[in-house]
């Protein structure tokens, strides 16, 4: 940690998340003093930060930095989608807590958090980077002085060509700095959202979207954002009755500017009157830094930050709303006291679910995946990105369905199952385009327990065998008995596994094949059949 012997006593904090944002984090809290260690799940990744700060400790899990005691503190920069569960974690350790945007992913998880924050007495802040530019404060203040007039109309263009994401569209990637910033120079909330889009790269993962916003006031504003852009464009304009406001953060010097335009009616025809720009000076200075030293005063001074999680949540739900507007393609009235539809699972606001499903408590589907007309998803599952399920598929509970996954129809998954990153199902054993041939699926059943490793394939028609364990990128073409392991094209038995996921060794005991784990469990084989001890007693 760098330390001035002249500066106050700062708060101690980690950085949580060491990727594109968060390593922009490490250099301000390292300037600033303050930083202790890092953390990165992928440990080789936090690691690499080490010759440019010698100093700091690479922690080795997230617990560990919940049990520092040094720590007053923790900032969050990992995916969006653990947001909610380091922010719960860490405001249950007692630390505050400085979030990337977003806050959480559904407005119900955010309204949590900001719950949690209040009875725990810690301070909670989102990173809503534009509340630290000099420029936009600088145009709050010009709006709240009456120099701009009765505001009409705010537009603002985010636009760029590149990082493309797959986790999350574009209205979630971009337009929450255009959220805060429009709600924040407006204070109020809009009543009323539309959104268009289109999705040219990825299928359900809009790369364009439009989305009107309109206030109580009268005020309209549109947000545009895209990553399919020939050049990139940060722009907001503010129109008031007196003057219009420009502030373009891509421009290297005059970021900000005020136009005296006027409107002259002649003979009943309005005649446009253009006016110079003038330059609106401003205190410069870097935007990341001023955010992570109001955070840093916040801990100290115990204020609420300009960017707290109650503001966190208003953008969450204005969010959350742009979204059901874009798929509905209708507009969509915000209701802040009724964010989400009351459900007992939790589904992202990109994920697509039919009518006629049963879904069971606990269970969370996450971004743009599918449950189709007909099928059950057991309690307790989670269903991660770009999942299909159905129609009139079945999971049981507690199962895991990790990315890019599809369960088709006539798929059974018992209680437990997990598949793995790009597994795939087949449910017709002979394809062809040409042919239908619906009434030939046939049924793949998955037993509780069982694990199909990433990129491997199941022909349709076989059962797996429970707690079996399909090694990655294998091909299954016949039926797996429980507790096999499985490897290769076409895969065969190299193997047996445990319950609890480890490979079983086997001795002979008074004539008997017995199985040990280091676990504990004992497991006897007769006859190529594989069964826990207890249960062949009792059998």
């Amino acid at each position: 940690m760098s330390s001035d012997p002249s500066a106050q006593p700062v708060p101690q904090v980690a950085v949580i998340g060491c990727g594109y944002w968060g390593k922009n984090l490490i250099r301000n809290f390292y300037q600033l003093g303050s930083l202790v260690g890092i953390f990165d799940e992928f440990t080789q990744v936090a690691e690499g930060y080490k010759e440019q700060y010698p100093d700091i400790e690479v922690y080795s899990s997230f617990q560990s930095i919940l049990d520092d005691s040094r720590l007053q503190a923790v900032v969050i920069a990992a995916p969006a989608l653990a947001h909610y569960e380091l922010v719960r974690q860490a405001l249950h350790a007692g630390k505050d807590v400085f979030v990337e945007k977003p806050l959480a992913l559904s407005s119900e998880e955010g309204a949590q958090l900001v719950q949690l924050a209040e009875e725990k007495n810690r301070i909670l802040m989102v990173g809503h980077l534009l509340w630290y530019h000099s420029a936009v404060l600088k145009l709050k203040e010009l709006i709240q002085s009456g120099e701009l007039g009765k505001i009409r109309y705010i537009y603002s263009n985010r636009l760029n060509f590149g990082k493309i994401r797959r986790e999350e569209n574009i209205l979630w990637s971009f337009a929450p700095h255009d959220i805060s910033v429009i709600l924040g120079l407006l204070g109020e909330v809009p009543e009323t959202i539309e959104a268009n889009g289109g999705n040219y790269l990825q299928p359900q993962v809009a790369d364009v979207t439009v989305s009107l916003l309109s206030f109580p006031s009268g005020v309209k504003a549109h947000i545009f954002v895209s990553w399919l852009h020939p050049f990139k464009e940060q722009k907001l304009v503010v129109v008031g009755e007196k003057k219009m406001a420009v502030f373009d953060d891509v421009e290297p010097e005059n970021k900000l500017m005020l136009y005296s335009h006027s409107v002259d009616w002649q003979n009943h025809v309005p005649i446009a009157n253009k006016a110079d720009g003038e330059v609106v000076s401003f205190e410069t200075s870097e935007p990341l830094k001023n955010e992570c030293q109001h955070f840093l005063d916040c801990v100290v001074d115990r204020a609420t930050p300009r960017t707290d999680g109650k503001e966190g949540l208003r953008v969450l739900q204005v969010l959350q709303t742009c979204q059901e507007a874009l798929s509905t393609s209708e507009a969509v009235t915000l209701d802040q006291g009724a964010p989400q539809k009351s459900r007992d699972y939790f589904a992202h606001e990109s994920a697509f679910i039919d009518d006629e499903v049963e879904i069971g408590a606990g269970t969370k589907i996450w971004h743009v995946s599918h449950v189709l007309t007909g099928s059950k998803v057991g309690a307790n599952c989670n269903i991660g990105q770009n999942v299909v399920i159905g129609p009139r598929a079945v999971v049981g509970n507690g199962c895991k369905i990790q990315n890019n996954v599809s369960v088709y129809e006539r798929v059974i998954l018992e209680d437990g199952v997990f598949c793995g990153p790009s597994m795939v199902f087949t449910n017709v054993i002979n394809p062809r385009s040409e042919i239908v041939r619906k009434h030939e699926y046939l049924e793949t059943r998955v037993k509780k327990g069982a694990t199909l490793g990433a990129n491997c394939t199941i022909v349709c028609g076989v059962s797996i065998g429970k707690y079996a364990f399909i090694g990655a990128g294998a091909v299954v073409t016949k039926d797996v008995p429980d507790y096999a392991l499985v490897v290769g094209n076409p895969a065969v038995i190299k193997g047996y596994m445990c319950e609890c996921g480890l490979k079983l060794t086997w001795q002979e005991e008074d004539s008997q094949e017995i199985g040990t784990c280091a676990c504990g469990k004992r497991y006897l084989r007769e006859n190529d059949e594989v069964r826990l001890a207890e249960e062949m007693s009792l059998s």
